[in-house]
């Protein structure tokens, strides 16, 4: 059984999951919502703290998958049609915190502008390498200049 701390912590740990997308930022349209979003277009529809969890998400690939789950169903006002699905996990089952950012992955990637999209699928940057100079194959290699007694 999930207590109501547990439940925010998890709700706390999606919430900064979704928040470290390129261009995330919160929003609260109505009472009861802690939404994110990207572009101001909504990607995950999360219920505030001290709210029983509930998390809504856009999944074009998975969907049908998320609904054979009992706690989800399609969203309402015919978002449900193109693949919204909401989840409400009952109070004395643990919040699965892998699958939610699956779907917070899969649910930013089908709002954000390919431009953002693009930012996660390019390796990190590295830090530029140093640049050596090298000799043309064949030159030999000159050994060291080696201290006069007078520099010593």
């Amino acid at each position: 059984m999930a207590d109501g701390k547990a439940i925010d912590k998890a709700r706390a740990a999606l919430k900064a999951y979704g928040m470290s997308y390129p261009g995330a930022h919160g929003k609260s349209p109505w009472p009861g919502h802690d939404d994110l979003a990207v572009n101001d277009k909504t990607f995950a529809y999360m219920s505030s703290p001290g709210e029983p969890f509930s998390v809504g998400c856009k999944l074009p690939q998975s969907s049908q998958l998320a609904l054979m789950l009992p706690y989800v169903t399609p969203m309402p006002y015919g978002l449900g049609k193109s693949g919204w699905v909401s989840a409400k996990v009952p109070p004395e089952q643990a919040v699965d915190l892998e699958m939610f950012k699956q779907w917070i992955d899969e649910s930013y990637r089908a709002q954000a502008p390919k431009k953002l999209v693009k930012q996660l699928d390019q390796p990190p940057s590295m830090p530029a390498a140093k640049v050596t100079k090298r000799a043309k194959p064949g030159t030999p290699r000159r050994a060291p200049a080696k201290k006069s007694r007078r520099s010593r």
